[in-house]
């Protein structure tokens, strides 16, 4: 079964981290990915940019809308994801503890509804 892993941290806090840092969580995402793709668990995965540069898009009586970043105002935004195929949820759910932001953020595991 494939299940999304959502990755939620506070972004303006995670921009603040000293260069050092930084560098080590790219180092620890980086051994992370190549665990899950060796693992055969790996589908797909990407950073977001900042929700700075988001636009959200709605149709109301047949009209576009457009807004510029998220539109709900949380502690937490979405960083990024992992596509990954796991036997069950407990599996899912400890590759999700194994994504370094899990430490600061939260990552939000959710099956994907396949149609046939």
């Amino acid at each position: 079964m494939q299940y999304l892993l959502m990755i939620y941290q506070n972004e303006v806090e995670y921009a603040k981290r000293p260069p050092a840092e930084a560098e080590k969580t790219l180092a620890e995402y980086q051994a992370f990915t190549q665990s899950i793709i060796q693992s055969g668990n790996f589908k797909a995965g990407d950073r977001l940019r900042p929700t700075t540069t988001a636009t959200t898009v709605r149709v109301r009586d047949g009209k576009l809308m457009t807004t510029d970043g998220p539109f709900a105002e949380t502690r937490e935004q979405l960083g990024g994801y992992y596509l990954v195929e796991a036997k069950d949820l407990d599996t899912a759910i400890g590759i999700a503890a194994r994504i370094p932001s899990a430490r600061i953020g939260s990552i939000e595991v959710r099956p994907i509804w396949v149609y046939n």
